[in-house]
């Protein structure tokens, strides 16, 4: 009595340790390993159904005397000659002539002393596999699992029972079954609150592509930075946990706070769902749904008529010819010259000094045209020459600021949802990417110590992808010597986290995502 009550204690400290166990390779094989304790079993394995339920799969093999351990936590592959069980024959019956189908296919228990003895059931392979290594299996106990619904997700085999003091092998007893089939039901459980949690984690991480895949649809520059800027945080923050000395050395990210950090970083742009595709993707100055540089390429061809007439009108009233069709020549000369400068302006590629802007502003002074409604009006509307003298980039103050709401979007959108505790940091991990270490961020002025280690790490590969992305319409990559100069720059004036940013080029973090993600002519470190 006393060795079966510390046999069920042994069950319920497994059920515990098996509630508690993420990684399914991992939780398959306790389960065995746990049977294999909880009986004496000197071996065992452990089938999983195909996802069409046609076969059963060896998912774990164990052998205490042969050394036999494959599947689960090993990385030893189960190849050879553990092939799929098939459940059923050829003409569709039951496969009920193998135990570990018999189980699955009728739900029962099989507990049979001595393989070699038994009826009913084919032991052939049992036989050859006991040839080929000099083992004898004598006693099976084949425990079928089923969930709560009665579908079959596995099938438990143990093989040799040694529960006596002398380690001989004997049948299974009664308590061994009972035992065995308690803990396939606690198995069944835990193994199907895992598939039920892996099917909710991979639904919720499908969404966030769903969202991201608009994204990209609306915009297929923002959808790369989507998908890189997530990489290139988890590169960082793998290089923190390899640190071991320095300002982060004690800073060491679980897997769980590794997860949740992912998520963040799929989620970080998750606003720009909400942003007017004509200014995320505005490549020229003039461009809203279509560039406007034609209509002003337009309106100097209508300029140049104008000149034309005026040409003709004065041969009219007396001008002489040739000096007419000089003024003429010299007019167009002008103007094709302003409008090719217009045109280099609306390229927003270089920044625009005083003389450059106030060139702008002399050309929409400089030309009259007559517009539909018959007023005579300047070359540039009020708009048109607001945008032609952006000094820097293709962007208006207003237009920045809309761009610039997508991270208060994403914050809105974050901080409403109900997140489990194990992703609670998400909103303030994604919505800090924009913060910078002195405060002069965007949305909310925080400063270094205000922010997570996480949201920095995010602050830092949102700023290197978008240096070195070359799907931009409105810049040129940069390359990695020049996007580095930049970082530095940003690290010295205390735009990102100095700290992190040692991390990232002492641990050459930028050169592995370079060689993923960045063209050969870009890579020049």
């Amino acid at each position: 009595m006393e060795a079966l009550f510390r046999r069920i204690e042994q069950l319920t400290e497994i059920g515990v340790s098996l509630s508690i166990e993420r990684d399914m390779d991992r939780l398959l094989e306790n389960i065995l390993l746990a049977a294999m304790g909880i009986t004496h079993a000197d071996g065992g394995t452990l089938y999983v159904p195909t996802v069409d339920m046609s076969h059963l799969h060896f998912a774990i093999v164990r052998n205490n005397s042969l050394g036999v351990a494959l599947g689960g936590t090993t990385g030893a592959p189960i190849t050879g000659k553990f092939h799929d069980l098939p459940l059923k024959l050829a003409d569709g019956t039951p496969n009920n002539s193998m135990v570990a189908a018999y189980a699955a296919n009728t739900g029962k228990t099989v507990n049979i002393p001595d393989a070699y003895a038994a009826q009913g059931f084919d032991f052939s392979g049992t036989r050859a596999f006991d040839k080929s290594t000099g083992y004898r299996s004598q006693s099976f106990l084949t425990v079928p699992m089923k969930n709560h619904e009665g579908d079959l997700i596995g099938v438990l085999q143990l093989i040799n029972s040694r529960a006596g003091a002398d380690q001989q092998v004997g049948p299974f007893s009664e308590a061994d079954q009972r035992l065995a089939e308690s803990l396939a039901s606690q198995a069944a459980i835990a193994l199907t609150n895992r598939d039920l949690l892996n099917q909710l984690e991979n639904l919720f991480e499908s969404f966030i592509t769903l969202i991201n895949m608009a994204i990209d649809e609306k915009s297929p520059y923002t959808g790369g930075h989507c998908q890189r800027v997530p990489e290139l945080t988890m590169m960082l923050a793998q290089a923190v946990n390899q640190t071991s000395e320095g300002p982060l050395a004690q800073v060491n990210l679980s897997d769980k706070d590794l997860y949740e950090l992912r998520i963040a970083a799929m989620l970080h742009d998750c606003g720009k769902v909400t942003t007017p595709v004509h200014v995320v993707d505005k490549g020229r100055k003039l461009e809203t749904l279509h560039d406007r540089i034609h209509l002003i390429d337009t309106r100097f061809e209508v300029v140049k008529r104008d000149a034309r007439v005026r040409q003709w009108q004065a041969v009219a009233n007396g001008v002489d010819r040739q000096q007419a069709q000089g003024d003429y020549d010299s007019f167009c000369a002008q103007a094709d010259a302003d409008r090719d400068f217009l045109r280099h302006s609306n390229v927003g590629g270089e920044r625009m000094g005083d003389d450059d802007v106030e060139r702008v502003r002399q050309i929409a002074a400089r030309y009259q045209w007559c517009n539909p409604a018959g007023e005579m009006v300047s070359l540039l509307d009020a708009d048109e020459l607001e945008n032609l003298t952006i000094r820097a980039g293709t962007l208006t103050g207003k237009e920045r600021q809309i761009i610039n709401h997508h991270i208060e979007a994403t914050n809105m959108m974050l901080e409403r949802l109900p997140w489990p505790r194990n992703l609670r940091n998400v909103p303030e991990f994604a919505g800090g990417h924009h913060e910078r270490m002195d405060g002069k961020g965007y949305p909310r002025g925080l400063t270094r110590e205000q922010l997570s280690w996480q949201a920095r790490m995010m602050g830092i590969a949102d700023i290197f992808e978008a240096l070195t992305a070359n799907d931009r319409p409105y810049k040129k990559a940069m390359s990695l010597s020049q996007a580095l100069s930049v970082m530095e720059n940003f690290k010295n004036t205390n735009h990102i986290d100095p700290d992190l940013y040692d991390i990232f080029i002492k641990e050459k973090v930028y050169m592995q995502y370079a060689e993923k993600f960045l063209g050969p002519e870009q890579i020049n470190h």
